[in-house]
């Protein structure tokens, strides 16, 4: 009997630590805004799955790079599509500062400082994804 309790006692610790390795802030982490990217809102989007989250980002980097490339290109409803199609992509990985952004420049779509703060925050987000994919 004492054997079974130190084994459940060891068992126990070692999913503690793996718990405290997979999740740093345990799981009352609360969601970080002061990021370019919120790291726990992805990590419940991917069900905490790093694969899929590192595939996720990768696809969001590209896109963000497209975006950051034509939006200053192109003006009325095509620079709208663009901010809408990214607002829904940010949102889901927890950029939610390049969501709101977007969603600025879905409404005003001639707002040059509001494509110009965007592709600055598309470059912090796409430099934070490099970053932490190391």
């Amino acid at each position: 009997m004492a054997v079974a309790r130190q084994n459940n006692s060891r068992v126990a610790a070692a999913e503690s630590a793996a718990i405290a390795f997979v999740q740093p802030g345990g799981e009352v982490s609360s969601p970080s805004r002061s990021r370019p990217i919120d790291l726990v809102h992805l990590a419940r989007q991917t069900l905490g799955d790093r694969t899929l989250e590192a595939e996720v980002l990768a696809l969001f980097s590209r896109q963000a790079g497209g975006v950051a490339d034509r939006i200053g290109q192109v003006s009325g409803k095509e620079r709208a599509l663009l901010a809408h199609s990214l607002k829904g992509s940010a949102r889901s990985i927890g950029a939610f500062g390049v969501a709101e952004l977007a969603e600025k420049i879905e409404s005003d779509p001639a707002s040059d400082k509001a494509v110009t703060a965007l592709c600055n925050a598309l470059t912090d987000v796409q430099e934070f994804i490099a970053a932490i994919s190391r």
